[in-house]
């Protein structure tokens, strides 16, 4: 009962994750926004993440995962309730700014759950609930332009509705009591937060972070300057990126059973680098599905190895470590979304020149692998 908690929660994030990509053009269409305003956007929900990642590790540790989960699902059901009503700019950017605060308090909660109660092979649980993820960011994209016909405001409110049920499961699932249940104590904190690993684990998942939300957030807009029509890109994140990440840690979880997790991410590092520069390359709608789809394999198994490791160096105050780490990945949300939408300035035609700094970012990735794997040993 505790992994199907987490794997609704999971879902429900990745539906959410892929919400900002799907209703962008639609949004920026209503209300006359730039790229530059729709990079504000994606600032302010990355800045909601942030907040709620720093936040949520100590309120996890003393107060529980449950605590956590209800909250940021809450969250998440207000904001979409109300985004459909939103009257301009402004409160476009309230709203996703609450709604990156429910999201970082989901993605930080469901994934320190699975952590505690799958010690033995994190990695491998961790993947394969997060296939979930992959699966929620699949389906909002695909329903979107193929049952409601880019209507976003049912969108917005059918995934309401299901937020609502998943708060539900979380609040008559039993779990475990905190593992900080005699208080979060800042002396306690001070040896995980003093130890180089973290920060290594943490400019990780700042550069994964950048690549993958840069893919939810703007792929659709990118692939609709270089003339593909909408409904072809929304298909194309949700059938070529989203499917490629559940395919992929379905296929890697029985691989981490043998191999070790830093390895597999620096695999995964270098197949991003040239799976996504290859993607920027196309206006062929058959060919850019296939390399996005490839792009979401390679990318898959980042997130949640990467937590695995966490989890593994740090066994005590392990809310706190995830926490901290997550909140590095949504530094990297905000910075790229700002360096891509300043690129891009008022013309989505140079969308194509500013994504390019996804696979600059995993070229990086690459060499810092090798920065973690010397710091373990």
């Amino acid at each position: 009962m505790l992994i199907f908690a987490a794997i609704v929660a999971i879902f429900v994030y990745g539906m959410i994750s892929a919400m900002l990509g799907t209703i962008l053009p639609t949004l920026s269409d209503r209300f006359k926004l730039t790229p530059t305003q729709n990079g504000t956007i994606a600032f302010v929900q990355a800045l909601g993440l942030i907040i709620a990642s720093v936040g949520v590790g100590p309120l996890l540790d003393t107060e529980g995962k449950k605590a956590g989960l209800i909250l940021g699902l809450a969250f998440i059901s207000i904001a979409l309730l109300a985004l459909p009503k939103s009257p301009g700019f402004r409160t476009i950017l309230l709203l996703l700014f609450l709604l990156g605060v429910g999201g970082g308090i989901v993605v930080t909660g469901a994934n320190a759950l699975v952590s505690d109660v799958s010690e033995a092979h994190r990695g491998t649980a961790l993947n394969l609930v997060n296939l979930f993820f992959g699966l929620g960011g699949l389906t909002t994209p695909f329903i979107s332009a193929n049952l409601f016909k880019k209507n976003w405001v049912r969108l917005c409110y059918t995934v309401a509705t299901l937020t609502v049920i998943t708060l539900v499961i979380q609040t008559v699932t039993k779990m475990p009591a905190p593992n900080g249940a005699a208080g979060f104590v800042l002396a306690d904190a001070g040896p995980v937060l003093g130890r180089p690993l973290l920060f290594l684990l943490g400019l990780l998942l700042f550069l994964y972070v950048s690549c993958e939300v840069g893919v939810w957030n703007w792929l659709p807009r990118h692939l609709i300057a270089q003339g593909i029509p909408e409904s072809r890109a929304l298909n194309i994140l949700s059938l070529g990126f989203a499917l490629g990440l559940l395919v992929g840690r379905v296929g890697v979880s029985p691989i981490l059973i043998h191999v070790p997790a830093l390895t597999v991410i620096l695999a995964a590092s270098a197949a991003m680098a040239v799976t996504t520069f290859l993607m920027l390359q196309t206006n062929k709608p058959a060919l850019a599905a296939g390399l996005v789809f490839l792009a979401g394999v390679s990318m898959a198994p980042v997130f949640p190895t990467t937590l695995a490791i966490v989890g593994d160096a740090f066994p005590r105050m392990t809310g706190t470590a995830i926490g901290f780490v997550i909140t590095c990945g949504w530094l990297g949300l905000a910075v790229s979304s700002r360096i891509i939408g300043g690129i891009a300035g008022g013309d989505p035609r140079r969308l194509k020149k500013a994504l390019l700094l996804i696979p600059a970012s995993a070229v990086l990735m690459v060499g810092l692998n090798l920065a973690i794997a010397s710091s373990l040993h």
